[in-house]
Formats: structure tokens, C-alpha cells, sequence
């Protein structure tokens, strides 16, 4: 397949003249790797669905681009994070994290030291209910685990949250980060493998929750706080500052698109609801809220969701229709986006193999061939072979939202004249 990007408008991502492009195809014995039978053995329906996403990436990947990952759903209780998405996290591509209070709750249960032999296990989607109901089961589709598993994670995650380094206002981006250090400490202790959160504290990246309120981390600082309010305990001092996550989220996209030398940005969408908003709103807030000039939206947008586009939802809706919010980039999204309905735990484990099979054999090459000859030969293995240790944005945020801070104060004329609407009387 033809490079997508950087095409211009119009322009066909390499079909020949008309517009058409023959279909050709191999047989699945033909062919050695799964980049080649993403590319030649799926030519239609949902397989070119499927093909076009994996491509995009490909070439997002290829042109050294950051990626934001926005993710939805149970993937920390079924281990999905250990399959594919933690080892997308290990190749320094994905530059930050839009995900839910419940991914990074659930990402607990392997690290407690009741249950380091495991909590989770498999049930019926269509069981009875009831019965597990009445011997304190919890499913969560077919992966279930005792009600016992919360208790203790409660228990955890209370204790965490009463720690003096988390009695201050603080970013949940802050909150998540030392939640990830004392994941990391547990499972060291009990011996299992590396989760979420522990590997985000250690390559830095940052992890959003826009809901955090929605989740069982913040239920537990709740009842911190109704134990304070109630004299139970002296003080729970521990506060989310919603505002200057929202402004550091801002800062990391004015970093993408102003100081990242590819000065772009693609995002990874799978599933819907608030991560991918949130991981969507950035655009905007610059350009649109604060008014900041040549703010772009994202130069690549694949996404995976299971909601039928005709419900209206911004789970269902397509990056064209992102376009015209301006959280897609116009110019170039007809090459470089594509949204695929389905069931994102279906295809990332193939997609993310098929990405690191290629990162393998470009590695392999490097040292045949050296990195240069390689990089001529092959352009795309420049943004492949990207430092692993990644963009570390986390650690990088203070002096990011200082400069996001500077833009602010330079766009002072535009953002008073902001302030001011001729409301109707009360």
C-alpha cells in the first residue's frame, strides 16, 4: 500500500489515474509476515476496514509521529493491558494515556497480596447470575473474581490515598503516577508481572481520566473525606485540581504540535465514551477557548468502536465528523483517519504484533545494513526505531504548561474580549 502522509488534499494515497486501484490479492500461504497479510489478505468489507486502520498506523508510526492512546473498557480485569497494550506503551511511540478511573482501579487486583496467584477467571457470558450473586461473584462480561478482590483493593487504595505525599491539590494525572509507583512496589513484592500504571510511572507517561469522579479510586477518597467531615479521622487534605489537568492535557497537545520535531500528532481511539473525548478536546480548548493561532487537530485518527455511527454519540462518530470541530486535521484527514466498528480486544492483539514484528525486522536490518543506509532504503524505519525510553511527558510537564501558560498571557487582547455577553435580566 502506498504511503498515506503526508498526501495533499485530493490526492489518492497512490492510485493510479481516475482514482481507481485494482485489488489484488495473495494467497494467506504466500505471504510471511503479518504486515504483508494485514496489506494483501484483506481486500474487502470489514477485513479493508481493518487493513486501512493497520495501515494508517503503519504510516503514523513510520513518520515518527506521537500517538495518544484513548482507551475504554475493561481491559486491566481481562488482562488486556499485558497482551497488547503495555507493550504498544514499551516502544516509546504513545506520547499519553486517555483512560478511565476503572482501568487504573482494576489494575490493582494481581498486585494484592491475597490474591498475587491470581484473582481473575473465567465465567459464562450467559451464566446464572444469581448464583453467583449468592457466593459473592463479580463478572464483568466472562472475566469474574470475589467480591473479597474489591474489599482488599478498597482497602489499598485507602491507604494509599492517605499518604502524606497525596494530602494536596494535585493533578489526576499526578494522582495516577504515584498510584503507579506503589503498584510497581507491590508487585515487586508479591512477584507478578508489571501492570498499567506501573509502567506508565515507569516511562513517565502521563494518564488522563476525564470522569474521575465515575470510578471506585475516587469513591474511596469520598469516604475519606465523609470520615474527616464526620471526625472519624483528623483531615483528608487530598483534592484533584480539574483545571490544570484539563491545561496540562492542552500543554502536551502545544507540545506535539509546536516543539515535537514532527510537529503532529495521531491518536489511537478504541472504544468510546469520555477517554475519547477527552483525549479529542485538546484541539479546541487551544484554538477555539483560549484562542491560541495554527492550532491543529490530530494528523491521524484510528479508532475502533462498537457503536453504531447512526446513534449519534461521539462514541460513534467518524473523524470526518471530527473534522468540523477541528479536533481532525481538514487537510489531511481523507488519507490518514479511519473508524472500523468493532470489538477493539478482537484486533489489537494482531494489530500491535504485526507493529512490533515490524519494529523487530527493521532492528535487524539496522544492523546488517546500518541505520542510515536503512533509513534511506526504508524511511519509515526512522520513526519505528525511535528511542524506546519515549517522550517521558510526565516528567516534562512543569515547564510545558509554563509555556502553554506564556501563550496564554501573549493572547491576552483576544481572550478579554472573550469575557463579556449581553445576558438577559433575571
Amino acid at each position: 500500500m502506498a504511503t498515506r502522509y503526508p498526501c495533499k488534499p485530493g490526492e489518492d494515497g497512490g492510485a493510479p489515474a481516475g482514482g481507481r486501484r485494482k485489488v489484488e490479492v495473495k494467497r494467506v500461504d504466500e505471504v510471511d509476515t503479518l504486515h504483508d497479510l494485514f496489506l494483501a489478505c484483506l481486500p474487502a468489507f470489514g477485513g479493508g476496514y481493518l487493513r486501512r486502520v493497520y495501515s494508517i498506523l503503519d504510516d503514523a508510526i513510520g513518520a515518527g509521529c506521537p500517538l495518544t492512546v484513548a482507551v475504554a473498557g475493561p481491559v486491566t480485569v481481562s488482562g488486556q493491558h499485558q497482551v497488547w497494550l503495555n507493550p504498544l506503551l514499551e516502544t516509546g511511540w504513545v506520547a499519553y494515556v486517555s483512560t478511565t478511573d476503572a482501568v487504573c482501579y482494576h489494575d490493582g487486583h494481581r498486585c494484592l497480596d491475597a490474591y498475587k496467584d491470581g484473582p481473575i477467571h473465567e465465567v459464562p457470558i450467559f451464566t446464572d447470575d444469581g448464583a453467583l450473586r449468592d457466593e459473592r461473584t463479580i463478572r464483568v462480561t466472562d472475566m469474574a473474581f470475589d467480591e473479597d478482590v474489591l474489599l482488599h483493593q478498597d482497602r489499598f487504595v485507602s491507604a494509599v490515598l492517605q499518604r502524606p505525599e497525596l494530602q494536596r491539590r494535585m493533578t489526576g494525572t499526578e494522582l495516577r503516577f504515584l498510584l503507579g509507583g506503589f503498584y510497581d512496589a507491590q508487585e515487586r513484592k508479591n512477584g507478578v508481572r508489571e501492570g498499567f500504571l506501573a509502567l506508565c510511572h515507569r516511562m513517565a507517561v502521563p494518564v488522563f481520566v476525564g470522569a474521575p469522579g465515575d470510578g471506585s479510586v475516587f469513591l474511596n477518597s469520598m469516604k475519606l473525606w465523609a470520615m474527616a467531615r464526620a471526625g472519624l479521622i483528623e483531615q483528608h487534605a487530598f483534592e484533584l485540581d480539574l483545571h490544570a489537568e484539563v491545561f496540562e492535557a492542552c500543554a502536551y497537545h502545544f507540545w506535539g504540535l509546536f516543539e515535537n520535531p514532527v510537529q503532529a500528532l495521531g491518536t489511537v481511539v478504541l472504544g468510546g465514551g469520555v477517554p475519547k473525548n477527552y483525549n479529542l478536546q485538546p484541539e479546541p480548548a487551544l484554538g477555539q477557548v483560549l484562542g491560541l493561532p495554527d492550532v491543529s487537530g490530530y494528523a491521524f485518527d484510528v479508532q475502533i468502536v462498537s457503536a453504531p455511527v447512526t446513534d449519534g454519540s461521539l462514541s460513534s462518530c467518524a473523524p470526518a465528523e471530527a473534522v468540523t470541530w477541528g479536533k481532525v486535521d481538514r487537510e489531511r484527514y481523507v488519507q490518514t483517519t479511519e473508524s472500523m466498528q468493532g470489538d477493539f480486544s478482537t484486533y489489537m492483539p494482531f494489530i500491535v504484533k504485526a507493529l512490533l514484528e515490524n519494529r523487530a525486522r527493521y532492528a535487524t536490518w539496522a544492523e546488517r545494513m546500518g541505520e542510515e543506509a536503512l533509513y534511506e532504503k526504508h524511511p519509515k524505519a526512522r520513526g519505528y526505531l525511535r528511542s524506546t525510553a519515549g517522550y517521558r511527558l510526565f516528567e516534562r510537564r512543569e515547564r510545558l504548561v509554563e509555556r502553554l501558560v506564556g501563550a496564554v498571557r501573549d493572547n491576552r487582547t483576544w481572550l478579554i474580549d472573550t469575557l463579556a455577553y449581553p445576558l438577559a435580566a433575571r
